[in-house]
């Protein structure tokens, strides 16, 4: 048994430690926002937080979350209103829409971390991040655009 908390949430899996956390979230716990893109943590869409770090859950094994604070876009925000999610309907940013949760989860660390990024360090950041229909000026411009956002919400408290 393997326990961990998803989304504020503790849960008591009874799966194999090697078992890639993806597979926990997505098929053990039904929550399948995170996205299998390559299995090899080169594109990004699988991207979740442990203990705040953006990491690939495709590689990512259940025995490195046991006992951590597993956070999935599920959980990113109550009300789909975290600042990287707002922006990221305003400017419209998904084609496909497949890669975009683990595009908002590095955009959420990002943010956090460098809550005023110039595009030099959102291109850095968000590199790992691949989305095969090219929305890369929109990624951009979302994050900037959730940075204001951020800071907004930070001003009104």
């Amino acid at each position: 048994m393997i326990q961990l908390t998803v989304n504020g949430k503790t849960e008591n899996l009874d799966v194999s430690p090697d078992m890639p956390l993806l597979w926990a979230i997505r098929d053990t716990l039904g929550l399948t926002g995170t996205k299998f893109g390559c299995g090899v943590a080169q594109c990004g869409a699988c991207v979740v937080h442990l203990d705040g770090e953006a990491v690939r859950s495709c590689v990512t094994k259940m025995s490195r979350a046991k006992g951590k604070n597993v956070v999935t876009i599920e959980g990113l925000s109550q009300n789909n209103d975290h600042p990287a999610q707002k922006a990221w309907q305003e400017i419209d940013v998904p084609q496909c829409g497949y890669c975009h949760s683990g595009q908002i989860m590095s955009a959420a660390v990002l943010l956090r971390e460098n809550p005023n990024p110039t595009d030099q360090d959102i291109d850095d950041a968000m590199a790992g991040n691949i989305c095969r229909c090219g929305t890369y000026p929109r990624i951009r411009k979302a994050i900037h655009l959730a940075s204001e956002i951020q800071k907004k919400t930070n001003s009104d408290r």
